[in-house]
């Protein structure tokens, strides 16, 4: 009773069987026909980035030759300006530390300041005029002048 097998074994197995033929078959057709070759399959990238199936080497296209001469490189000049005072208002000022901060009118951006750029008698709310320049610890008013006085 060992060798016997039920219905739906025997099925099975002549589905299995059935699958393993269709596929051979198949893989015959393919051969036959010749289209799959490695290098069809190949694709090749141009010098504009684009795919195409043609290899470089079969390709024209002419290349130009560059010079270095030809290369510039450099940064545009920048052009003179002539410098606009920046308006602001002295947001905070501690005269005992001797530094402060002036907020922008225009961009509400503020600004640190030490006194030695400051005029005599600065305080909190006074309308000021100032220049700024680059620190090493960012932006700061120079040239700070009252507003009313000029």
């Amino acid at each position: 009773m060992a060798g016997s097998q039920s219905f739906a074994k025997r099925e099975n197995e002549k589905k299995k069987q059935a699958k393993r033929l269709e596929k051979q078959r198949s893989k015959e057709a393919r051969r036959a026909g010749g289209t799959s070759s490695f290098d069809e399959m190949i694709a090749w990238v141009d010098a504009d980035g684009n795919l195409t199936s043609v290899p470089p080497e079969e390709r024209e296209r002419k290349r130009e030759e560059i010079k270095l001469e030809d290369i510039a490189v450099s940064t545009p000049k920048k052009e003179e300006t002539e410098e606009v005072p920046m308006r602001g208002r002295v947001e905070y000022f501690n005269s005992s530390k001797g530094y402060g901060f002036i907020k922008d009118l225009d961009s509400t951006e503020k600004y640190f300041f030490h006194v030695t750029f400051a005029p005599e008698g600065i305080a909190e709310g006074r309308l000021v005029t100032f220049f700024i320049e680059r620190s090493p610890r960012g932006m700061h008013a120079v040239s700070i002048a009252f507003a009313d006085q000029q």
